[in-house]
């Protein structure tokens, strides 16, 4: 796990790169200002295996579990995945547009997708995040503000609070404190 990481062409230096075909350009002129955090695993509250990577790849197998039946057929991505363990997985460059928020609003502005990084913690709302989830996060967002100066620490944000009622991650055990007071060590 990286203490630290830089960006070079939207690339995640020291992420694994596992590129998913669900993303498109951002709207032209469009600044990326903000940094989205949520939460994933499959099948739900079940960690580690490859079906977060599948299923971002488009190739997640329906019958291998009875929720995948579910998803199998939706389309979405995240631009990085931080898993328990604290590794780093890159599914989209982060000057593209990933598509991780859906039907979002933050600050008066829709349509989230197109202005913002979409980060996934393996997890789930009811099970505390790792140490190490919460290292590489730090690590990373640290990165991400320093390639994409208008991300302040004001918009960072959880997927819950850019789609009240419709999304709940990343959840209550996601300590907001800690994140922050790693952020600014």
């Amino acid at each position: 796990m990286k203490s630290e990481f830089d960006i070079k062409a939207g690339r995640l230096d020291g992420a694994r790169w596992v590129p998913s075909p669900n993303f498109n350009e951002r709207p032209a002129g469009e600044a990326v200002d903000l940094l989205v955090i949520h939460n994933i695993s499959l099948p739900p509250a079940v960690f580690g295996g490859d079906y977060i990577e599948q299923f971002f790849q488009n190739c997640l197998d329906p019958t291998a579990h009875p929720y995948f039946t579910e998803i199998a057929n939706l389309q979405v991505s995240a631009h990085l995945l931080i898993r328990r363990c604290g590794e780093v997985v890159q599914f989209v460059n982060l000057d593209q547009r990933a598509w991780h928020a859906g039907v979002s609003c933050f600050d008066g502005r829709d349509a989230c997708n197109d202005f913002s990084i979409g980060i996934e913690l393996e997890g789930t709302d009811q099970h505390p995040f790792s140490d190490a989830q919460y290292e590489s996060l730090a690590a990373v967002t640290r990165a991400i503000c320093r390639a994409y100066p208008c991300i302040s620490a004001q918009r960072i944000t959880g997927h819950s609070d850019i789609a009240p009622g419709r999304k709940t991650d990343p959840g209550p055990c996601f300590d907001w404190q800690r994140f922050k007071a790693d952020l600014s060590a």
